[in-house]
């Protein structure tokens, strides 16, 4: 039974066949026909402990958390407004960000020594295209690039997020992305061999595909919330040795998430800021 499993996941993968079912009184949104984006996210990359150069969020480990692998992450967030970032040279390019839940892809162990190269994940992205703002919503499993979500999304939406393992060790996953503002819900159900040894609620600068590829510029972004969330149907008890900080290639850090809130489910993420303020309970 495990093996068939196996291969089902295996072949979902590879060929990028899902079901996407709505639930009752929910707007099924699936695009008809869909395609990879130019962009994508990408596990994260370690610039030193609790530093790296495309995640900032927190993320939580098998070996930090003793022994705990993960089959179930819950998150809920705003979507942060989006506006132009202007570099020190006064260049203005496209500039994307991505705020997402995941199981995998992040660290293992709290120094960020041990990573992981499997990532299933959902979320929304905030992007600057020709000096507009857009928004738009999307699901990924690495290594394959990520697949938008025909929803609708803006600024100030409220977005819920729900990735777990159907049956604990199937490797058949469901992921649902709610935008609760607007009343649309997207839910897919997908095979992907996790190694389930991280769990994570992260602001991204994504991977740009193409020859001229590389970690995208973030743009401005007012506070995203994320509260509250779960990890394996349960409280995460945040910790702030668990927070990852968004630096440039000098160490530098440039964006940060808060400390956690008063119930430890929560936490603020501020681009282009050194301190942030954690949210109410």
């Amino acid at each position: 039974m495990r093996r068939a499993l196996m291969m089902l996941a295996a072949t979902l993968l590879l060929t990028g066949l899902a079901l996407a079912t709505g639930s009752a009184g929910s707007r099924s949104a699936v695009a008809a026909h869909p395609v990879a984006r130019a962009h994508h996210s990408a596990t994260i990359a370690v610039i030193g402990a609790n530093k790296s150069t495309n995640w900032f969020g927190y993320n939580q480990g098998t070996l930090e958390k003793g022994g705990t692998t993960f089959h179930a992450i819950t998150g809920n967030w705003t979507v942060p407004k989006v506006s132009e970032h202007r570099l020190p040279n006064g260049s203005t390019p496209d500039e994307f960000s991505s705020t997402w839940i995941g199981i995998g892809g992040g660290c293992v162990d709290a120094g960020c020594a041990v990573g992981d190269n499997t990532l299933i994940q959902t979320g929304t992205e905030q992007d600057m295209v020709g000096g507009k703002p857009q928004y738009s919503a999307w699901w990924e499993l690495i290594p394959a690039p990520s697949i938008g979500i025909t929803m609708t999304v803006g600024p100030g939406d409220h977005i819920h997020a729900d990735i777990h393992e159907v049956v604990s060790g199937s490797e058949v996953w469901s992921i649902t992305l709610a935008d609760t503002s607007r009343h649309e819900t997207f839910t897919q159900t997908v095979g992907y061999p996790s190694t389930y040894t991280t769990a994570e609620w992260i602001a991204e600068t994504p991977l740009i595909l193409g020859t001229n590829g590389g970690f995208a510029t973030l743009p401005n972004l007012s506070p995203a919330v994320f509260d509250p969330g779960t990890v394996n149907r349960a409280s995460p008890r945040l910790k702030s040795s668990e927070q990852i900080q968004l630096a440039n290639s000098s160490g530098t850090v440039y964006s940060v998430p808060s400390g956690p809130d008063r119930d430890t489910d929560g936490f603020t993420a501020c681009a282009w800021a050194k301190s942030c303020a954690a949210p109410g309970t």
